[in-house]
């Protein structure tokens, strides 16, 4: 799977896992030269809380276009510390 923003290739991993039609990358295969840490936290109820990245592709920014779980909840460890992606961040095979 590849994660594609502004023509870039975000991330590209054989290892992602899907949880509510998301795609979570093992954070090892992000390029991280493209994330930029933001404020935003949201909490889910059975995943817990999420913290946000923006992408910077090119000199354009997309706000809270990618987020992780650091610490997630039992029910939901087989995502914790993998990265996820939306706003317009195309995720293809």
């Amino acid at each position: 799977m590849k994660a594609i923003w502004n023509d870039a290739i975000i991330a590209e991993s054989d290892d992602t896992v899907v949880v509510e039609g998301n795609h979570y990358f093992p954070a090892s295969a992000v390029k991280t030269a493209y994330l930029r840490p933001s404020e935003l936290r949201t909490t889910c109820p059975w995943k817990g809380e999420a913290s946000y990245y923006h992408l910077s592709v090119d000199g354009l920014i997309n706000q809270d276009a990618a987020w992780v779980y650091p610490h997630t909840s039992e029910a939901a460890k087989n995502i914790e510390g993998r990265i996820a992606f939306w706003k317009g961040v195309q995720v293809v095979e």
